[in-house]
């Protein structure tokens, strides 16, 4: 079990875009390794490559009850999403003690590469939809608190300020 530490925010790789995947090789296994045994240890529903400082496209989601049914995404693009909202508490391991309530649509339909390096496309539902858009935000430099409004986000951003 290898648990990787997450970026502390403001880093700037929090910031860049992740590169895409070419190929779906061991190592890129052992990042989703090591990515699934960080996001249980934390424990969270998703975690993104660019968090702990490695800047591909590559994501893990577990939204299951039981656990231990992460799905691994390598370059996850949205190709529809439900016009329905849903509301979630959102955080991240990047900047610890704040969440924010965040509306995104409730349901996705994602195509991404799997680990056998076949195009694949999936609907998530739910918490694991939520969580899929979240970690393709942070795939694109973005942060689930760049969601909110200036006033929440400011509020947000000086309460974490507070708490290190």
């Amino acid at each position: 079990m290898t648990v990787r530490t997450c970026l502390p925010w403001p880093d700037k790789r929090l910031r860049t875009k992740a590169e895409d995947v070419t190929e779906i090789t061991d190592d890129i296994r052992t990042i989703w390794d090591d990515m699934i045994d960080t996001m249980e240890a934390m424990p969270g529903v998703g975690l993104a490559a660019p968090q702990i400082g490695v800047m591909l496209r590559l994501a893990v989601v577990d939204g299951s009850t039981e656990r231990g049914k992460a799905v691994r995404l390598a370059n996850p693009e949205i190709l529809h999403s439900s016009i329905e909202l849903r509301e979630h508490e959102e955080a991240s391991p990047n900047l610890p003690g704040v969440s924010a309530t965040v509306k995104r649509p409730r349901a996705v339909t994602v195509r991404f590469l799997n680990e056998e390096g076949m195009v694949d496309r999936r609907d998530f539902v739910g918490i694991e939809a939520t969580s899929v858009q979240h970690q393709i935000d942070h795939l694109n430099g973005r942060m689930y608190f760049d969601r909110l409004s200036k006033v929440k986000r400011d509020m947000l951003l000086r309460k974490a300020r507070k708490q290190t």
